[in-house]
């Protein structure tokens, strides 16, 4: 039996309501409501039939959120054993065979040829200071698909994420102790024969 340091409710979508269990993980901080509110409120016209990934899942809330909202297929990648065990707990629970656990780690899961999608969660705990190192993987293997949307969480007060060449920041926001961010790879308009 694994230990809670508590629960994260769905907030949208099919799963409202639901509640996951957030396992004791050194670094381990879900995205909290008001956060995953208008980061769902953002991607409403993109969510439903969407690729998503989730990279350092943790507790996958951000994929499941995704998943309740119609998500096509969502991949939830993670390397902790604790945090694992709960996932396949979690996802055992909510019958959700739209998404996938992928245990490993997420550097070398964004080298492995999976992808593109159409949606990127990128949440890592903060003091592994990941964020910068995932966005250039993000872009180095192809992983975004064109008019795609990227979501980097940090700590707030952090300067904005370096974006790869031709990304966009789309919005932002601040709440807390996290500040967020979505990015976003334009599709890039293809040349007219005439």
């Amino acid at each position: 039996m694994q230990r809670s340091a508590g629960q994260v409710r769905i907030i949208g979508g099919r799963l409202r309501g639901r509640r996951i269990a957030v396992p004791v993980v050194p670094g381990l901080r879900p995205t909290p409501d008001r956060v995953r509110e208008t980061l769902f409120n953002w991607l409403s016209p993109y969510i439903a039939g969407a690729r998503v990934l989730d990279l350092f899942a943790g507790t996958g809330v951000l994929g499941i959120e995704a998943a309740s909202r119609g998500a096509a297929a969502v991949t939830l990648v993670e390397s902790q054993r604790a945090a694992q065990a709960a996932l396949r707990d979690t996802l055992q629970k909510l019958a959700l065979p739209e998404v996938t656990l992928v245990t490993g780690d997420a550097l070398a899961f964004l080298a492995s040829g999976a992808g593109p999608y159409d949606v990127i969660f990128l949440d890592p705990p903060f003091a592994a200071a990941l964020q910068a190192p995932a966005l250039a993987a993000i872009e180095r293997h192809g992983r975004l698909a064109p008019g795609g949307f990227c979501y980097v969480e940090q700590p707030r007060g952090s300067p904005a994420p370096v974006l790869p060449a031709g990304w966009i920041a789309h919005r932002s926001g601040q709440a807390g102790e996290v500040g967020y961010h979505l990015l976003h790879v334009p599709q890039r308009d293809l040349p007219r024969h005439v």
